[in-house]
């Protein structure tokens, strides 16, 4: 294992949430807490996780995690402070590039989700249209977290005074595939991710940001207002791979996409076995 040099608070370290941090079960398990806190409390880390899901499901997932800098969340268009129970750092879309995506949408036939903050920690999600069965199991899954209320069927969900974080779809992935590529060849003020669910590459989600927004860039923010020396990052997807080749040092679960692995660093064991949380108590024992 090739090991940094410097001190413990010289380094960040941020992880992916699914099918990295998290077990198969969508869970962070007990292991992981406890050595997560250790890495905290006791060893110095600066430890966080940049995700494409909402406060509404990570503040749950990292309850138990005594976390002190704020989660990177909704794909780097936003921090959350977990002390503070707020939103920093938003990057919103404009009016008319809301427009122009849902344009495209409309051309195929779709309706995306489009997420909006309200207030300071508050998140309302607008969609329009039929849902799917792999959009009614989302909604079904969130319909009740405190800090997200969805407006569904809502003819208007393209305007709002609201602040627009994220344009999301579910379907499946040759569906969103397609999208993607007209919204890049015809949108170019907004950021588009596509990419494959874990468990089943037949599906897919799609996320859009205002342009220039990433996990990456966020990242460096953070580091930079940290004063952090170095970053090392933990992923699984291939929308991890870009957050990964920005980092001084990129650690790929062996669960990952093969993609995933060849461009990481190094490989360790995978999401079901708190490999991450263990190479960083690792790492801050013997630096």
């Amino acid at each position: 294992m090739k090991r940094l040099t410097g001190k413990a608070s010289d380094t960040l370290f941020v992880s992916d949430l699914d099918g990295t941090l998290l077990g198969d079960d969508s869970k962070l398990s007990g292991r992981t807490i406890q050595t997560l806190n250790r890495v905290i409390e006791e060893l110095g880390g600066l430890f966080t996780v940049a995700t494409a899901r909402t406060p509404a499901t990570v503040v749950p997932l990292m309850q138990e995690v005594h976390a002190k800098l704020p989660f990177i969340v909704i794909g780097g268009s936003a921090m959350w402070n977990p002390t503070t129970g707020a939103f920093e750092h938003t990057r919103g879309i404009n009016t008319m590039t809301v427009d122009a995506v849902a344009d495209v949408f409309d051309h195929h036939g779709a309706h995306p989700f489009i997420y909006r903050r309200h207030g300071n920690n508050r998140l309302h999600t607008h969609h329009y249209g039929p849902l799917s069965p792999q959009e009614q199991r989302f909604i079904d899954e969130r319909q009740h977290l405190p800090l997200k209320k969805f407006f569904l069927n809502d003819p208007d969900y393209r305007h709002s005074d609201d602040e627009a974080l994220l344009i999301f779809s579910i379907n499946k992935y040759a569906v969103l595939e397609a999208i993607a590529n007209d919204l890049k060849a015809t949108v170019s003020t907004c950021s588009v991710v596509v990419y494959h669910d874990i468990f089943d590459e037949s599906e897919g989600y799609l996320e859009i940001f205002s342009a220039g927004t990433s996990k990456a860039g966020a990242i460096r923010e953070l580091a930079s207002g940290i004063g952090a020396q170095r970053v090392v990052v933990f992923g699984d997807n291939r929308n991890d791979i870009a957050m990964m080749r920005a980092a001084d040092y990129s650690v790929a679960v062996d669960n990952a996409f093969p993609e995933v692995k060849m461009i990481a660093s190094e490989v360790i064991g995978p999401n079901t076995d708190d490999s991450v949380a263990s190479w960083i108590e690792k790492e801050l024992i013997d630096c």
